[in-house]
């Protein structure tokens, strides 16, 4: 939203709502129950490619291809392994 509001045109409460998702972004990871900030930091990581990939699809109206459905489900697949794998 932020990238919109500067670059695009939109008007600044465009900008306003992207800093407050960024922050709300940065706020919820701490509320997660996993012992690891770090796994937690991690898959955020993951779930956000996922979702800058549909953003772009829906709000930029840019077709996702091949690859970058490929490539987010290797995220996906990523943040399984780090928040799934049993561990003692």
């Amino acid at each position: 939203m932020i990238w919109l509001w500067l670059r695009d045109g939109k008007p600044y409460y465009w900008g306003i709502g992207g800093g407050i998702a960024l922050a709300l972004y940065g706020v919820i990871a701490t509320f997660q129950s996993f012992p690891s900030f770090g796994r937690v930091y991690a898959a955020y990581g993951g779930v956000f490619i996922v979702l800058s990939v549909l953003w772009g699809w829906g709000v930029d109206k840019k077709a996702p291809d091949l690859y970058d459905w490929v490539g987010a489900g290797i995220c996906l697949v990523g943040v399984a392994v780090m928040l799934l794998a049993p561990r003692q």
